[in-house]
């Protein structure tokens, strides 16, 4: 959105946010779908990136939170659903982000009222990034704060808190706006709270716990850090969601960069000559590597989706470390995927008109937010390292270049990449000297990241693998198989060294491998446009983006020329 200021286009996405609520048949459902919510965001993500932000917040983090717990009859969502009052979520603080165990904000019970008093006890306890300025108009936040009965800790719990109204901020709530970022121009500020005085019912319960009148705590859960893992459970559906506004910035500027490819010309072997960008192996290659890798982020993110919905009680915690996994290699793939489609458009890409500006800056947002990908791997690591066991499969005879063409045998030697460095990692947390456990996690840490990556690709070749099988019609499956074999042989090129060293692989199938990724790219090449056409972004957004055009010239000259006027021939 070129030439609008921050406020202006934070404006903009809270009108679009009313716009889109004002379509929904049902904003409660939208909440509890993950594959509605998630959808939303792959089509806003590249749309718009702000809106796409305060989507995942008003819809998952907020009005998901209240459908997640007890209902109230003192506490109708009818405000939220219908936008006369915009829903927020405050948890990460100033010093506290993805450590929320260690939150200081304070909710204390007060035995007289019933209800309870908010407090901010430190500088840094202020609510850090919540979008909770005036834009927008009235709004309430979920609030994650310490219950504190009678000066018992009871751990994190959340509070529905009224933050502004027509006429302001609230009694005990005060705000400052953040200093502009990079990215999305979302109304961050920090927040306080000064003795702001809450009703009963401001206390989402459930099962994790539940406050009697006379403060005492009932819980289905053993420990003060299960209960807060409850209580801001919606993170896992956000992840999801900036997964999908990731998996949609990434297409998009796919979608860009190959129809760039296509429509510029530049000089060719002979004199006079002129060809496509495309008819350079050295110009393709990158991008249909990165074709291949956005299919897989695809098709593992719709994997991802239907396992965190389709969850069970018993199921739920590996449900969370792939949405974890997925959620940190995606958007980490999204960052690649949209600075090397940048690159290839030259200086072209680098105007905002031509929209990489935006996909490049807002997909940095989605890497830190709803759990910092570097915190959120460490933590899958962990957990894989301590307690998954993997299934390797058994090596199998005939190897050789027809071997190499196989994308079963290849998925199978990524598997064994992945077990490779759990055995890695291990290893290392064995070594590492007894008694000291935060040394001894460093020393494996390393490893447990490269078996997280790998097994993020493990799965996204799975996924891609599936969708090839079911893809319809002869034509559409080879199509799609034959991206999702360069998918894994560009995986398994990054690991040839140690599959070699560990007889998985021999010399003359590491020496087979470059002419048979080249052939593969040539042979894809010219379905380049019908591959990222099928991505489906919509024209009335690339018709606003000039090299995304056969005549960008002529389109880019009337941006800042403006119409030429009709010739005339002097007499």
């Amino acid at each position: 959105m070129p030439g609008l200021t921050p406020r202006d286009r934070t404006a903009l996405a809270y009108e679009r946010l009313r716009l889109i609520n004002d379509t929904l048949q049902s904003p409660e459902q939208l909440a509890d779908d993950p594959h509605l919510l998630t959808s939303l965001h792959e089509w806003t993500g590249f749309v718009d990136p702000t809106l796409a932000t305060l989507s995942a917040i008003h819809y998952n983090l907020f009005l998901g939170s209240l459908i997640d717990h007890f209902p109230s009859a003192a506490r109708p969502l009818t405000d939220f659903t219908s936008l006369r009052r915009t829903g927020t979520f405050l948890c990460t603080e100033l010093e506290h982000g993805s450590d929320v165990s260690a939150m200081q904000t304070r909710a204390v019970w007060d035995r007289t009222s019933g209800g309870f008093v908010l407090h901010t006890p430190t500088t840094g306890a202020q609510k850090f990034m919540p979008t909770t300025s005036a834009v927008g108009g009235p709004k309430t936040a979920v609030v994650a704060a310490r219950l504190i009965v009678e000066e018992r800790d009871e751990g994190v719990f959340l509070f529905l808190v009224p933050l502004r109204d027509e006429n302001g901020l609230r009694p005990g709530v005060r705000t400052w706006m953040l200093p502009e970022r990079m990215g999305t121009a979302v109304d961050h500020c920090l927040t306080s709270f000064d003795g702001c005085r809450l009703p009963r019912e401001a206390l989402l319960e459930s099962t994790h716990g539940l406050l009697s009148t006379d403060g005492s705590l009932t819980s289905s859960l053993g420990n003060r850090h299960k209960r807060v893992m409850h209580s801001i459970q919606r993170v896992n559906c956000g992840k999801l969601s900036m997964s999908g506004a990731a998996v949609g910035a990434a297409r998009a500027a796919l979608a860009i960069a190959v129809r760039y490819a296509h429509a510029r010309h530049i000089s060719g072997s002979r004199p006079g000559e002129t060809v496509p960008l495309t008819a350079h192996h050295s110009h393709m290659s990158s991008l249909m590597q990165r074709i291949s890798t956005a299919y897989a982020m695809t098709f593992l993110h719709r994997d991802t989706v239907t396992r965190w919905a389709d969850r069970t009680p018993e199921s739920t915690d590996e449900a969370a470390r792939l949405v974890a996994i997925a959620k940190s290699w995606i958007t980490w793939q999204t960052r690649d995927i949209t600075i090397e489609c940048r690159e290839r458009c030259g200086a072209q890409g680098l105007f905002t008109v031509n929209g990489f500006s935006d996909l490049i800056t807002s997909t940095e947002g989605t890497i830190t937010a709803e759990g910092d990908n570097l915190v959120i791997s460490l933590k899958a690591g962990a957990e894989m390292l301590f307690g998954e066991r993997l299934e390797v499969p058994h090596p199998r005879p005939g190897w050789g270049e027809d071997a190499m063409k196989d994308p079963r045998f290849l998925r199978d030697l990524l598997a064994r990449t992945v077990s490779l460095w759990q055995q890695r990692a291990r290893s290392a947390l064995r070594k590492g000297p007894s008694g000291a456990r935060s040394q001894r996690w460093n020393q494996a840490s390393g490893a447990a990241l490269k078996m997280v990556d790998a097994a993020a690709r493990l799965h996204a070749a799975d996924a891609f693998l599936r969708a090839a099988d079911h893809a319809v019609g002869p034509e559409v499956r080879a199509l799609v198989g034959e991206l999702a074999l360069l998918f894994l042989l560009k995986e398994v090129n990054e690991h040839t060294g140690d599959l070699l060293a560990e007889g998985h692989l021999t010399a003359d199938d590491v020496r087979a491998l470059p002419e048979i990724i080249y052939t593969t790219i040539a042979g894809l090449t010219p379905d380049a446009m019908l591959l990222v056409d099928a991505f489906d972004i919509p024209e009335e957004v690339l018709s606003t983006i000039p090299i995304a055009h056969e005549d960008y010239t002529r389109r880019l000259a009337a941006l800042v020329q403006g119409p030429r006027p009709a010739r005339t021939t002097e007499v």
